[in-house]
């Protein structure tokens, strides 16, 4: 591993406990894949809240979580590595291999149902089991939801279909003979070798700890643990896998055209991320390829899956130039799982683009406050950024220091060589030392930082 990775997984894990209690979240995991080898793991929070007496439990990194539409990217995979067994081909209308379908439906071709352009509905006319209303659909009940043929014509634009997946999920059953759960466990999960990954609840004979689903804090102004733990039945190959981020990283890294080791052929994995269709109506620029979604963050593409459950809500990305993966999971339906993993890309960012710190910066760290609130100090290469660490990138227009080594009142000076408008460029920036080496304050331009300790002192002294 390189050594600017070594020191973004060393600052990563700081920002992510301080937007867990910014945001008041029960729990969020964070893993991180390079080169198809996890190289971070962590975990904060809670797996499941509680009301006093009892104690909350405390999440860690094997907890497996509902990673909801995660699942579009395995069912993608299963009809790849099918395609490469020869035994169907993605130009095939589903109605060759699922009989009594509409019409209209039965026309759509697999590339249609995996790249969400057949025009189907996206739940059905009763969304009902995505609050927790009813039970997820069976065979019956999603053939009932298509009986009235695809809402608008198919191959006209992209249109997210969660039926049109569990469409994907009867194909398999009847390509395979088998039922869905039992091939994917064998062919997709064990083959990629994943031990805490499964195609769907419940999960039987297996210890693994799971992480419960939670409620917003509106509207009653408290959280309420969502269970999560309901089989989805038909729509499994749509959204029903359990997984932890570590198998999630390893996964997606695995799917990278670039991957050493995977499920799949180099051609079925290009296939798989090559961009299909562009979402026209959002705001950010995302695309669909077969069962993926990609975009860009600063100069990285990425492709991945998010995912969002009955109080659970997650999101993978891997960087297929830098052959790194990322996979963020919270488990609260206002989980901030999209921000915090492009929040997560910045700060890799950061560290790819300046490196890990020189012996001139190194002792540069950590996080100080003012009224304001946190700053941290984050040494990259021979610079200093400034980071904040309560926004979704805490890079964002980070001034620079370059620190100028130590004066004889033996306080570490350094110039602030890059800065916004409104900040302090070409001012100067310092730090004071105890006895002990210890920072005991910084000063950005003219303004003082201390301890967190120090800040909320000093804060009760003056307002109390």
């Amino acid at each position: 591993m390189t050594s600017w990775l070594t020191a973004a997984t060393e600052y990563l894990p700081q920002w992510i406990e301080h937007q867990m209690r910014m945001t008041e979240q029960p729990g969020c995991t964070v893993a991180v894949a390079h080169r198809g080898q996890l190289i971070y793991e962590g975990a904060f929070g809670h797996a499941r809240l509680a009301e006093p007496p009892a104690a909350p439990a405390k999440l860690t990194p094997q907890h497996r979580f509902r990673v909801a539409s995660h699942s579009k990217s395995f069912t993608a995979a299963a009809i790849m590595k099918l395609r490469e067994m020869e035994q169907l081909r993605l130009d095939d209308p589903v109605g060759r291999f699922v009989e009594g379908l509409h019409p209209g439906v039965a026309e759509t071709t697999l590339t249609q149902l995996l790249s969400h352009s057949a025009g189907l509905i996206r739940d059905g006319i009763d969304a009902s089991q995505w609050q927790d209303r009813r039970p997820f659909l069976d065979e019956q009940g999603l053939r009932d939801d298509l009986a009235n043929g695809t809402t608008i014509e198919p191959n006209t634009r992209f249109k997210y279909s969660n039926h049109g997946y569990g469409l994907l999920g009867l194909v398999i059953e009847a390509v395979t003979g088998e039922p869905y759960a039992d091939w994917m466990a064998r062919e997709i999960v064990a083959d990629a070798g994943l031990p805490h990954t499964v195609p769907d609840m419940p999960v039987e004979g297996i210890s693994a700890p799971f992480a419960s689903g939670h409620s917003s804090k509106l509207p009653l102004g408290r959280r309420l643990v969502v269970p999560a733990t309901n089989p989805t039945n038909a729509l499994a190959a749509a959204t029903g896998f359990v997984s932890t981020a570590g198998d999630l990283a390893l996964f997606f890294g695995s799917l990278s055209p670039t991957a050493k080791r995977s499920v799949l052929t180099v051609e079925s994995r290009r296939e798989m991320v090559r961009r299909q269709w562009k979402d026209a109506y959002g705001t950010v620029e995302r695309w669909y390829g077969l069962g993926t979604i990609s975009g860009k963050l600063g100069d990285w593409e990425w492709f991945g899956h998010s995912g969002g459950f009955q109080g659970t809500i997650t999101r993978t990305c891997c960087v297929p130039e830098q052959d790194l993966t990322v996979s963020v999971l919270t488990n609260a339906a206002d989980g901030p799982a999209q921000p915090w993993l492009d929040g997560a890309l910045h700060i890799l960012q950061a560290f790819a683009k300046h490196g890990a710190p020189s012996r001139r910066t190194a002792h540069w760290r950590g996080r100080y406050w003012s009224l304001w609130g946190a700053f941290d100090l984050v040494p990259v290469g021979d610079r200093v950024l400034v980071a904040t660490p309560a926004w979704p990138n805490p890079m964002l227009d980070a001034s620079q220091i370059e620190p100028q080594g130590r004066q004889r009142n033996g306080i570490d000076q350094g110039l602030i060589t890059l800065a916004g408008g409104f900040a302090n460029h070409g001012e100067t920036a310092r730090i004071a030392q105890d006895a002990r080496g210890r920072i005991s304050e910084v000063w950005i331009g003219g303004t003082r930082l201390v301890s967190e300790a120090r800040a909320a002192k000093e804060l009760k002294a003056r307002y109390g």
